[in-house]
């Protein structure tokens, strides 16, 4: 996938970008994108630091990915009342997460033989492991097995459950910013995908801090733009693939790559002719927060609310402009939750910061550390996009002191 030395890194683009607007944004209330003859030379530069293949990386991450959302896909058809399960926090969690979960482990395993392999992943068998989930872990073992046997590429005897307990605790490495770290969501948007509305399966991979591939499987995501209204919907399932330096493709979930294209951000930047996404769930993001920031930047259009990381695969072929998160006091962002979006968007050209303009850091665990929110968007609105952003909070912060 990688066509030119002069595509360059764009993961490291938005790096120095978002350090330029965010230091811009202390300096000065008036600033330009830029200029497009320096991001020539810094991707010439940084080619050095990008330049290694992650091929197999990224094939070996396409196919479990897809083999998860067979899955997933087959257990929302027929989805059942003993198939959900509350967890502490009170998020619905479903055999899927889990199924999904052990795919992605035993496929990685299997085509990227390693002596240490590391996942950061959202699930734990704790609640499987107890009398009550016993039934539910018998499900998970078979509905894994069908999947492997369907598939047909691993000649491998059918996982036990004590094998499916092993893989879903493959996942509770802790990341850091030292070797390699594959980072999964494995059902983003569980509440959507609990409604037969969106939900992805998200996968990336850090090597040494930074994220340097990152695969979207959108079971539900038409192939068509949503931005589209005249454009046929029916046909749905999208897999997004970007590796550091060779930019973002598309293709159908049934498909291989020969279908895949090219995808970019959308190019406008005008306000008033962009739209933005945020969080279906009120829960997940401050909804008043965002709508005043699209009132102050002119965004005329309403908001598309989509659930889980296919906003940000939405975002990457241009179905929007901007996505803006703002998460309620008190929650930490968790580095599953935006890894694979994150580089899906910017090697399609797009910019990813948190409300300060600073680049997302991957290297601190399975956490964010990061200032207030997140937003994305393309080069050209990040500017005044940034400074929307912190006029609102100024605003809030002037309220709440009086």
């Amino acid at each position: 996938m990688c066509s030119s030395i002069l595509s360059g890194s764009m993961s490291s683009l938005a790096w120095v970008q978002s350090n330029y607007y965010s230091r811009s944004l202390k300096s000065s209330t008036s600033f330009k994108p830029i200029s497009p003859l320096f991001l020539r030379k810094f991707s010439i530069v940084s080619f050095a630091n990008s330049s290694m293949s992650y091929a197999p990386e990224l094939a070996a991450a396409k196919k479990a990915a897809s083999l998860a959302a067979r899955l997933c896909q087959k257990v929302q058809k027929a989805l059942l009342q003993s198939d959900v399960q509350s967890k502490s926090d009170k998020s619905p969690v479903t055999v899927a997460d889990y199924g999904s979960q052990v795919l992605v482990s035993f496929v990685l395993q299997k085509e990227l033989p390693v002596n240490t392999f590391s996942l950061v992943a959202e699930e734990d068998s704790g609640d499987l492991c107890k009398e009550e989930g016993q039934e539910t872990l018998q499900r998970i073992t078979k509905l894994v097995n069908d999947i492997i046997a369907s598939d047909g590429t691993y000649g491998v005897s059918p996982l036990s459950k004590e094998d499916v307990i092993s893989a879903i605790d493959s996942g509770k490495s802790e990341g850091g910013p030292h070797g390699r770290h594959w980072v999964l969501d494995p059902i983003d948007g569980t509440k959507g995908f609990l409604r037969g509305d969106q939900y992805a399966i998200a996968l990336g991979l850090l090597d040494e801090g930074k994220v340097v591939l990152g695969v979207l499987g959108c079971p539900n995501l038409p192939l068509a733009s949503i931005a589209n209204n005249d454009a046929p919907l029916d046909k749905v399932g999208c897999l997004f693939a970007a590796q550091v330096g060779c930019g973002t493709y598309m293709h159908s979930l049934d498909d291989d790559d020969s279908s895949a294209s090219k995808v970019h951000v959308s190019t406008t930047e005008n306000p008033e002719e962009a739209s933005f996404f945020e969080s279906f769930e009120a829960a997940h993001s401050l909804h008043s927060l965002s709508s005043s920031i699209a009132k102050k930047l002119g965004v005329k259009a309403p908001p598309v609310r989509i659930d889980s990381q296919a906003k940000y695969g939405a975002l990457s072929r241009g179905d929007g402009a901007i996505y803006l998160r703002f998460p309620h006091k008190g929650y930490r962002e968790k580095i599953w939750d935006h890894a694979a979006g994150c580089i899906v968007v910017t090697e399609a050209g797009g910019v990813v910061t948190d409300a300060g303009g600073k680049p997302l850091d991957f290297s601190k665990g399975r956490y964010l550390d990061l200032d207030t929110g997140i937003i994305v968007t393309n080069q050209k609105l990040m500017p005044s996009l940034l400074k929307a952003v912190r006029q609102c909070l100024d605003d809030i912060d002037s309220s709440s002191s009086l």
